[in-house]
């Protein structure tokens, strides 16, 4: 059953724990190696994705495209990977201005991997997001910082998962993809983080367990607020993890974006908002001539 208010609440907490959980990563980028942040991560992950579906069986896994799930899985393990190393060299609040050009790279990779259809307008929008990312990243003068480079890579990894989860969600179970995803990252993680593994402090395990479970209950609110609300109402919000990500940044690292930063992001929200906007409008367009 729908219910738009509820969604919303649902994703501005989830916001709030990513949000959180980008927070615990920097500080743990410091310490610990990133893999072994990755892997303590997923290994949390799959732990409550068992609990949560610990009735299932071996149904839980059963899918319709195995192939999928471990692409899906792999590209949110880099994702995650690319992002953990950029926040070691940048300001939490830079890295999520990038950060939010995923939703253009999703609709510019809509176009091969689903066929659809995007028009001059959404073009142009994905190019002034573009223009405003390079507000942010300003390369080729002092202020560029090539960690930026990681952010982009780990929103178009991001945009590559989330398409593939468009494609799959008419066939797949939400819970089954997120436990393909929990346990795939796992194995994946497992490969690398014996080679770079160094025992953690008490401290630094345990805020590794509080990064792992506050991702995972950021998945699981997100997951939520799609069941009651539909992404042409939501999307808007997830910008609100802008200001979480400034806020935390001022008061835990004591940095602050500066003026271009906030001119960049701003063009990079306003592309993302106009381009929710059209897919909105031709969201109608289909509904419209499906029932003419």
């Amino acid at each position: 059953m729908e219910n738009p208010l509820r969604g919303i609440v649902l994703l501005i907490g989830a916001t709030f724990l990513f949000s959180v959980g980008d927070v615990l990563s920097k500080i743990l980028g410091a310490r610990v190696p990133v893999f072994e942040i990755g892997w303590l991560r997923y290994l949390v992950f799959v732990a409550v994705m068992l609990v949560l579906n610990g009735r299932g069986g071996r149904r839980v896994f059963r899918v319709r495209s195995v192939a999928n799930q471990l692409v899906r899985g792999a590209m949110l393990v880099a994702s995650m990977m690319f992002f953990v190393f950029a926040l070691r060299h940048m300001a939490l609040a830079d890295a999520a201005s990038v950060g939010f050009v995923s939703p253009l790279f999703i609709t510019a990779l809509s176009v091969p991997l689903l066929g659809e259809v995007v028009g001059v307008r959404r073009w142009a929008a994905i190019g002034v997001g573009l223009v405003g990312v390079l507000v942010v990243i300003r390369p080729g003068t002092g202020a560029f910082q090539p960690a930026a480079l990681l952010v982009l890579a780990s929103s178009a990894s991001w945009a590559f998962a989330s398409v593939l989860t468009r494609r799959m969600s008419a066939s797949e179970d939400t819970r089954a993809t997120l436990l393909w995803s929990a346990v795939s990252g796992l194995v994946l993680l497992s490969v690398v983080a014996p080679f770079v593994w160094v025992w953690p402090a008490w401290s630094d395990l345990g805020m590794n367990l509080a990064l792992g479970i506050v991702a995972s209950a950021g998945q699981w609110l997100m997951v939520q607020a799609y069941r009651h609300a539909g992404a042409s109402v939501l999307a808007p919000f997830s910008y609100i993890q802008l200001i979480w990500s400034v806020s935390m940044g001022y008061f835990v690292f004591g940095t602050l974006p500066d003026q271009m930063t906030f001119v960049g992001a701003a063009i990079i929200v306003a592309s993302g908002m106009y381009t929710v906007h059209r897919e909105r409008v031709r969201s109608r367009e289909r509904a419209a001539a499906r029932m003419a």
